[in-house]
Formats: structure tokens, sequence, C-alpha cells
């Protein structure tokens, strides 16, 4: 069990990006201004995470993975998904492998000895990974952008895209410059075989106490290989969804954020009811839930995303897809899946 010293500094950590990225500071704004979290608040926030955290936040014991290699995502066919873990997705579109917010590290943090520590480990390691067309980046959070894995992905990555501002930052770790492009929001180019587009996001960036929204944040278009994919990022849910759906739907499949979510910061991350809605509002044909399973980040018990989106889904009668970590998936006709989440 983590100490109560780790834990302390787990909620600090976690506490400092919601203190410091309101909308009232300079830089990036989203369409619709959230609420700032207000010191009081924040503190109240920071006493919860700190003294106050569920015991079943954590899973009991260890969660199923699939084990991968190297050779098996070589001989997959085209149109196959891998969940990795979080928010981290492998994709196999057109002979090409694609990975979305890729985390590989223990612990979503800036330091490796404290902060939410993984629950799993990844199916393979970066240096198992095949030669990767692309890595495409939500936004500059610790549990999506891994400075470690970055390093480790540069020298096998073709393209880094990226929102406005993150890209410089990659650049600035070591990352060539002509392997990163940067997109505002509605911006598209061709990477590869595929088209990508920058869509927006509800959410705030930050990785320090002074850089509060000085990146911005996306969510991603991702077309190819006569398929069509929406990859969320981290949200809250807004009027955009829509609007993302009307001009780019229907979708193939949603990676949609599903985790994380508390009445205390309502308007960064979603509920699952707002999930759903999200995904109906895209026209999604089938949704993967991501952002869940990996990290311990909310006052949640780490398998309610998954219970509630399961239930979601039935009452609305939406098709959800809920692999195991490292299972394969075909994004155009995905196969049945259990409550693997579900622990004696």
């Amino acid at each position: 069990m983590p100490t109560k010293r780790t834990l302390l500094i787990g909620a600090i950590l976690t506490m400092t990006c919601l203190a410091y990225a309101a909308d009232t500071r300079p830089g990036y704004q989203n369409d619709a201004p959230r609420q700032a979290p207000g010191l009081l608040k924040t503190l109240k926030i920071f006493w919860d995470f700190t003294f106050n955290k569920p015991a079943n936040t954590v899973p009991r014991q260890a969660l199923p993975v699939q084990a991968l290699t190297q050779a098996q995502l070589l001989a997959a066919p085209d149109g196959t998904l891998y969940r990795l873990g979080h928010s981290t997705i492998l994709l196999k579109l057109n002979g090409e492998f694609w990975l979305t917010d890729p985390v590989f590290s223990q612990r979503a943090s800036p330091v490796q000895w404290a902060g939410p520590a993984r629950f799993h480990a990844p199916p393979l390691t970066i240096a198992e990974l095949p030669p990767i067309k692309g890595v495409i980046l939500s936004h500059n959070h610790y549990d999506h952008l891994d400075y470690d894995a970055i390093l480790e992905l540069a020298a096998k990555t073709e393209y880094f895209l990226a929102p406005l501002g993150v890209g410089d930052t990659l650049v600035s770790w070591g990352v060539p410059a002509d392997k990163v492009r940067q997109l505002g929001w509605w911006e598209s180019l061709t990477a590869g075989s595929l088209k990508l587009t920058a869509t927006p996001a509800q959410h705030f960036s930050g990785r320090g106490l002074f850089d509060g929204n000085k990146t911005l944040w996306a969510s991603w278009v991702i077309e190819g290989g006569g398929l069509r994919v929406f990859f969320s990022g981290d949200t809250g849910y807004f009027k955009g969804f829509k609007e993302i759906g009307d001009q780019y739907g229907p979708f193939d499949l949603t990676l949609m954020e599903t985790g994380a979510y508390d009445p205390q910061w309502p308007d960064i991350h979603m509920h699952p009811r707002e999930t759903m809605q999200a995904h109906i509002d895209l026209r999604g044909k089938v949704m993967l839930p991501i952002h869940n399973g990996t990290f311990d980040l909310a006052m949640h018990s780490w398998d309610d995303p998954f219970e509630q989106i399961s239930a979601l889904a039935e009452a609305h009668g939406q098709a959800l897809a809920t692999p195991v970590i490292g299972e394969a998936l075909r994004i155009a006709q995905p196969h049945a899946t259990g409550p693997w989440w579900r622990q004696p």
C-alpha cells in the first residue's frame, strides 16, 4: 500500500494542475470558460486526495494483460487496434503503426518515486514495438505526455502530431524538429497514409506551477484505410462534440475519455453519462472507453468507469468495446468483449 507521504506528494502533483490552470490565466482558452478551482476548493480536493481516499480506487489484485510481441503486430491485419493502457492506443492502418498519448513509465508524475503508479505493466516495451509512423498527442499532462517514452520513441517514429505549443516542448526535449507537426483546432494535415485533424476539447494544460494553459489541448479525427476514428484526449462535455460529429462523422470507433471524473471538477473530465452523450453526438458506431484502468487519478472506484459506461451503453442501445489490455480489436468489426474488470 502507498505510504501517506507518497499519497501526499501525489495529491500535491495532481492538484497543482487543477489549481493553476484556471481559464483566467493568460494562454489558450476553452470556447466556454471553465470553473476556476479557487484556493478553498483546491485545498479541499487536496485534503480529500490525501486523507479521504477510498480503498477501492486501486485494484485488489493484478489485472489481466495480454502480452504482445512485435511479430504479432507485424502479422496483424490492417484496421487492428490494441489498448496498451490509460489513453495509449496502438493502431495499425494501411500497414502503418500509430500511437496515441504513449505513456510507458511506472508513474504519471514529474518524478518516478512518487505520484500515481500503474496498475499493470504495458503489454510490451517501446523497444519491442515495430517502427512507428506517428505519435498523436492530445495535451501535455503527465498521464498523456511521458518524457522518457517520447525520448525512446524519437528514434523509431517518423511523425509527432501535437497541439500548438506541445510540439515546441518535444523539440526542447531533443525530438528532431523536422519530425514534429503542430496543429490548432480544425487544422488538418496528411502524414503517412492518414489524414489527421486536431479538433476542439474542453480541458487545460500545464506541467508545473507557471505554465498553465501555455500549450493547447485537442481531440483528434483520424482518417485512413477506409476507417474513421475519433480520439477524445481529455475533455469535459461541450457542444463541440456535435460540431465534430456533424463535420466528420459518423465514426467507426470513438476512443472516449471515461475516467478521473468527479463533481468537484465537472467541466474538464466527463462523467460516463456525458461520455455516452458525446459518443452519440459524434455519431459513433462503437465506443471504446479509455482514460481508465491504469492510474488512480480520482475518488471513484477503479472499476466504476467500466460499470457505468457498460450500463449506459445497454440503456442507450449503443455498441461498446472493452478489450483486455493488449487484446487485438478489429476497428470495423469489433468482437464481443466481456467484463474483465470484475474481480472475485
